[in-house]
């Protein structure tokens, strides 16, 4: 198999051969990786100009429909009725693209979407990461994470003009359930490091009328916004904790960074809005007027889930008529990644997740940073990866 056709060959063989454990290793412990939950790999992504290029024109497409007039009305549905937070308003403030790295029909590498989320996403730790990749492996300076001609303090104003605004950082509250004990906490403490946003589990949080509080050293102090990291199915089954804690779905005099709804209107919920040449044909299960012949090629995923859960990769006829809420699920074009990071023994499937930045009183989004992962397994989750090497949560360098 030929491998890393379009992934920048020159940069993989400088970087693989100058590549030891060593560095691997003072590279967690420069990350403090007893306070990871999570696996980081041994490589970055190194993207060609067009690959990069083309990624860029997909989620211009992708956003343009999120910025549609009539989208609200399209995925009003999405929204959970037990869930639907008062107080909504007119944009997300963070919006995540996943794009599996794949090969079309004529040998070229593409993106193709997976899946989208109005939601935020490692947006403190990536700055950590890539400034880590860049000092322990010598990654050159002509290399970038950052879009839009961003460097790391640019991009640092502009995530703390998204998430603190005009407000004094102690009133604005990252939150999140048993925030300490989160597997994304290390993003949590980061951002607080950069930005001066505290970090306040959903458990903390004090009613007074139509206001929220948090005590720091026994004293109270006000919550003007929240820095929202909740995702409600997390507490879903947990009765005991939803009788003990302010109920946040209530009008309160508190902004979201983002609300709590956009996780919901962008999500898989928009997948069969969109269209593109870097879209996989997705439609919602109860629309269907006749199931495909060709089920191998065709992935089914519940809309209200996450992290990969309740997905089935190999569909059968059985799988769709067995389903009670066709309503609630998709059925979207299979898409193949194609193993284009050479590992020392072999090849490595790539995801790239392009994050947006839109603060109150922009008109758009701004492509700010990425994420990527690296799978061998089934899935490209870090979860469902933990037994191999050359796997996990990265970043992909551009050039500048």
């Amino acid at each position: 198999m030929q491998i890393e056709t379009n992934m920048e060959p020159f940069a993989r063989k400088i970087y693989n051969e100058n590549f030891t454990n060593q560095k691997y290793q003072r590279f967690l412990n420069n990350l403090d990786e007893d306070a990871i939950a999570f696996r980081v790999a041994e490589t970055p992504v190194f993207l060609t100009d067009d690959f990069r290029e083309k990624l860029i024109s997909a989620g211009d497409d992708i956003i343009s429909t999120i910025l549609q007039p009539d989208f609200k009305e399209l995925t009003e549905r999405a929204i959970p009725d037990k869930w639907r937070v008062a107080n909504e308003n007119d944009h997300p403030h963070f919006i995540a693209l996943d794009f599996g790295v794949c090969k079309d029909t004529d040998g070229q590498i593409v993106p193709k979407l997976i899946e989208l989320q109005g939601f935020p996403s490692l947006y403190g730790f990536q700055v950590k990461l890539a400034r880590n990749y860049r000092e322990v492996f010598a990654i050159g300076d002509n290399w970038k994470v950052y879009f839009n001609g961003m460097d790391e303090q640019e991009y640092i104003s502009l995530l703390k003009k998204t998430i603190v605004g005009d407000h004094d950082p102690e009133e604005v509250v990252l939150m999140d359930v048993n925030a300490p004990r989160q597997k994304t906490a290390i993003d949590f403490f980061l951002t607080q490091k950069y930005i001066g946003t505290p970090v306040v589990s959903l458990e903390d949080l004090e009613q007074e009328g139509n206001r929220l509080f948090y005590q720091v050293n026994g004293e109270k102090k006000l919550i003007k916004r929240i820095y929202n990291r909740l995702i409600f199915d997390e507490i879903e089954n947990n009765s005991d904790l939803l009788s003990k804690i302010v109920d946040v779905r209530q009008p309160l005099d508190v902004e979201w960074i983002t609300h709590p709804n956009w996780f919901y209107r962008i999500s898989k919920f928009t997948m069969p809005f969109l269209k593109g040449d870097y879209i996989p044909r997705t439609q919602f299960l109860h629309q269907i007027k006749e199931i495909p012949a060709d089920l191998e090629n065709y992935v089914l995923k519940p809309l209200f889930s996450f992290a990969g859960q309740g997905v089935i990769i190999d569909v059968s006829k059985n799988d769709i008529e067995n389903i009670k809420d066709p309503e609630n699920w998709i059925l979207q074009q299979k898409v193949n990644y194609e193993p284009v990071v050479q590992s020392p023994d072999g090849g490595v499937k790539v995801e790239v997740r392009l994050l947006y930045l839109w603060p109150n009183g922009d008109e758009k989004p701004t492509l700010a940073i990425n994420l990527a992962r690296l799978s061998r397994g089934k899935m490209i989750g870090v979860r469902y990866n933990q037994d191999f090497d050359w796997v996990g949560g990265t970043i992909a360098f551009m050039r500048g």
